[in-house]
């Protein structure tokens, strides 16, 4: 009779073979579709960087043509450091050609390029196609690869150049072009990496996509089923195509463990079955085996006995049918019953359990029974001489061979363990209560470290971290902008009414940003008089501008302190967060400060909003500084002379030393480029000091050249005249009585207010220096302040010049001026004189110098000594 063990086994073989064949197959177009996705995941790369390099040429191209619109004249040297700043170190550009009026005439880099100096697109050529059909579709035409006129390949992208884009129809400057570099583009785009994994492909030559002709890698891939992208270019397309190196692979890497899991899973589908007729014929040896170690099992539980005595533990056993209790002589010692006394009952038993663990034991003993489950517990019993000892229990339930069910479970004595238990628990209880305690302070430690104490609202160091939240998201929401807040006229209260009420006062702006906050905001106080709210929710520049309008106006109103009332503003910067930028935080936090810098320039009082031209500008201001401050060093600061003349005999009575900057990279600059800068960096007196100091040295030139040497006047500003020890200043230097006189603006020299500036003049007086009113008439002189400041000269302001020619108010006011000097006794000149017109009738009114471009240009001291040897007539034509 066959086995049926072996027919189950047979059966299972063959079902085992046709699952394994199934998933054999599986196996193989799994591999065929992850081949396929590893492939395309590597074109994808490919596409993207491919995409990168071409849109990052393109924007630096683009960068130029905007240049070219703004100077369509350009010349080669202006259009090489354009594209030489725009393309910097960019790889890929071999080189950028503007070709006006469609002739190549503008290159960068010059060499190695020269020889396309001279090509017209107008011309029948390789190229003339191309730059045509992007003059006519008004737009980039990207062609390639070509073989370059200058030697090599590369692709040619060519952008129409059209001016007056307002207007119709447009005008044609002409195209600019650019090479991309054919070797170092695949080598950006990772086409000759030998680590790639896949054979490339890319047809679409000129941008004509699929359709197009290759122009990298083999035709052979197009026909092995390849995995297919398209790189967008502006004007058309490349079509890439790419199967794994080496071909598709038909055998899985895997095909061989596949098949041997299973041959595994058939041997457990069949073994099994051999064994279960193995362990058949092993079953009378367990029995035998099963009964000696019944044997076994007796000898020791008499092992088990005499343990239990050796260690004092004692056993108990209740009938839980009759609930009869059955200790041995262990539990009865533990629980102060004599030997000889009878059994208790279980009641008895409970009553020696201490009242406080007496219901939760009895509660734990009938869970036990319900639940058949393991009993633990820990009690405390009273034994008969009033002792308490600590009785751990341990009992479960089982049946004896008659069927019946017991409780069955050992006491032992653990009142030693609960002491110690308890003391570890005590010392436990301590130690969190201190640990509680020391995280409190640390926890109270580091609230202070980022809060303001008068305040109570978060510190800088506080605001930092919230920043940088905007770069990595944590639990906080990102902050969204930013309004940087000082407030105005806050020392003047801090210095007049003491600190307790400038603390008054910050709290007030606290109080009021708070109010005027949304839920969800953070406000910060981060400096002196410096807060900072932070926006946390979108806001549009209207939102914000409402905002920070309110916190003005709460600003604005008066504060009592004390019995008086406190009254001061507020300046605002704000600025938007740029999502994306690895230093948004940090950034946000200086724009802010340049918009609120912006707004404090602007007259205080008042909110502005950064903007990228602000950031220029005071990046161009502090460039602008930096320069001033190293022209002062190297002495780029000189004095340029202009002529000041006779009004009738037209000869030179004197010259003016005008500053002027001789920058090293923009040439000579006048006042107006360089003065406001000057003034805010407080070195006006510095450059004072140096045209002083080299007009005096020019003078003493002219006179050892046997030069008459006019009277120098130089201009002084007021911080320079107002300066500690500038009179004492004057003794060092080396000039002649007479031969020197100062300028001063009308408004500084007749301040009635300040003695310093009268004592000053008159030690000039002393010196032999002159003193004249410069721009005399633009200001608000009375005729008390001449007669007490005795000027030697007035200097009637350009301004008040320029019009006498034509308008007749003009000219009597001039005349007015004239008359004031001539009865004060005071010497007038002329400024402005742009034609012998305005000489003619300044002569005929009385005025006794002129000074102007009819006459005579500021000029170098070397000029200005031609100017004074050459034979001239007397009178100018």
């Amino acid at each position: 009779m066959r086995n049926p063990g072996h027919l189950a086994a047979g059966i299972a073989l063959a079902v085992a073979c046709a699952a394994g064949v199934f998933a054999d197959m599986q196996n193989r177009d799994v591999h065929h579709q992850q081949q396929r996705a590893l492939v395309g995941k590597q074109l994808g790369q490919v596409r993207a960087r491919l995409e990168a390099e071409i849109t990052s040429g393109i924007q630096l191209v683009r960068g130029l043509i905007a240049v070219v619109k703004l100077e369509p004249e350009l010349d080669q040297e202006r259009f090489g450091k354009i594209a030489a700043s725009l393309l910097g170190d960019e790889p890929l550009l071999r080189n950028i050609a503007g070709a006006p009026d469609m002739v190549i005439s503008l290159m960068y880099p010059m060499e190695g390029n020269a020889a396309a100096l001279g090509l017209d697109y107008r011309e029948a050529g390789p190229q003339r196609e191309a730059a045509i059909r992007a003059v006519e579709t008004r737009e980039m035409v990207l062609a390639g690869p070509v073989n370059l006129r200058q030697g090599g390949q590369g692709f040619i992208a060519r952008f129409p150049v059209f001016l007056d884009e307002e207007k119709t129809p447009q005008s044609l400057w002409g195209i600019i072009s650019t090479v991309i570099d054919v070797d170092r583009f695949y080598a950006a785009g990772g086409l000759n990496d030998p680590k790639l994994g896949i054979d490339l492909t890319i047809a679409g030559r000129d941008a004509t996509g699929e359709d197009g002709p290759v122009f990298f890698g083999s035709d052979s891939v197009l026909q092995s089923d390849p995995v297919t992208a398209t790189v967008s270019l502006p004007g058309g397309s490349w079509h890439l195509a790419a199967v794994p190196r080496g071909g598709w692979s038909a055998v899985p890497p895997n095909t061989w463990r596949i098949r041997t899991l299973i041959l595994l899973g058939g041997l457990l589908v069949v073994l099994p079955i051999l064994i279960a007729g193995h362990y058949y014929d092993r079953h009378r040896a367990d029995l035998r085996e099963l009964n000696r170690r019944e044997r076994q099992l007796e000898r020791l539980s008499q092992r088990l006995k005499l343990a239990l005595e050796a260690s004092k533990i004692g056993v108990w056993e209740v009938d839980i049918d009759n609930h009869k209790l059955t200790w041995d002589s262990r539990t009865r010692e533990l629980y102060g019953i004599a030997p000889d006394a009878p059994e208790p009952s279980v009641e008895e038993c409970v009553a020696l359990i201490h009242p406080d663990d007496r219901e939760r034991t009895r509660n734990g003993f009938r869970e036990a029974i319900v639940s058949n489950a393991l009993h633990e517990s820990e009690f405390r019993v009273v034994t008969g001489d009033g002792k308490v000892r600590w009785i751990r229990t341990i009992g479960a339930l089982c049946q004896d061979s008659s069927g019946r069910t017991n409780l069955l479970g050992v006491n032992w004595d653990v009142s030693q363990d609960i002491e110690l238990k308890t003391r570890l628990m005590d010392a436990n209880r301590d130690a969190e209560l201190r640990n509680r305690e020391l995280e409190e302070a640390r926890a109270l430690m580091e609230h202070n470290s980022l809060h303001d104490s008068l305040t109570k609202l978060p510190n800088r160091r506080y605001l930092d971290q919230r920043l940088s939240a905007t770069v990595e998201p944590g639990d906080n929401p990102a902050i969204t902008a930013l309004l940087h807040i000082d407030l105005d006229r806050f020392k003047q209260i801090n210095d007049t009414l003491g600190h307790a009420a400038g603390d008054a006062m910050l709290a007030h702006a606290a109080l009021v940003l708070r109010e005027s906050s949304r839920c969800g905001d953070f406000i910060a106080r981060i400096g002196g008089d410096e807060f900072v709210l932070a926006i946390t929710n979108e806001a549009s520049e209207a939102d914000l501008s409402a905002l920070a309008g309110r916190i003005i106006d709460r600003m604005r109103e008066p504060v009592p302190y004390g019995m008086t009332e406190c009254r001061f503003g507020v300046s605002i910067g704000i600025a938007f967060a740029e999502t994306g930028s690895p230093d948004c935080g940090k950034r946000l936090l200086v724009d802010a400060d340049i918009a609120l810098y912006r707004a404090k320039k602007n007259g205080r009082n008042r909110y502005e909003f950064f903007t990228p031209a602000l950031k220029a500008e005071i990046v161009s201001g502090k460039s602008l500084s930096d320069e001033i401050l190293a022209g002062l060093e190297r002495g780029e600061f000189i004095p340029h002379f202009q002529p000041q003349f006779d009004a009738r005999t037209l000869e030179v009575t004197g010259v003016e030393a005008l500053a002027r900057w001789n920058h090293p990279e923009r040439g000579l600059l006048a006042p107006d480029a360089f003065l406001k800068v000057a003034e805010e960096l407080n070195v006006v007196q510095m450059i004072d000091r140096a045209i002083l100091e080299q007009s005096l040295f020019q003078q003493a030139r002219w006179a050892a050249a046997g030069l008459a040497s006019p009277k120098v006047s130089v201009n002084v500003s007021a911080g320079r005249f107002n300066e500690p020890g500038f009179i004492e200043s004057l003794e060092t230097l080396n000039f002649r009585s007479g031969a020197l006189s100062f300028e001063l603006l009308e408004s500084v020299f007749l301040d009635e207010r300040c003695e310093k500036i009268a004592q000053n003049i008159e030690r000039l007086k002393a010196f032999g220096i002159d003193i004249e009113i410069d721009d005399f008439g633009s200001g608000y002189a009375s005729i008390v302040s001449l007669l007490n400041t005795r000027p030697a000269r007035l200097k009637i302001d350009r301004r008040l010049i320029m019009p006498i020619v034509e308008c007749d108010r003009q000219k009597r006011l001039a005349a007015s001026i004239i008359d004031i000097g001539r009865s004060l006794d005071i010497s007038v000149i002329a400024e402005g004189v742009e034609t012998m017109a305005h000489a003619a009738i300044l002569r005929d009114m009385g005025c006794e110098s002129l000074q102007g471009y009819a006459l005579a240009r500021p000029m170098a001291s070397d000029l200005f000594m031609d100017f004074l040897g050459a034979e001239r007539p007397r009178h100018i034509a």
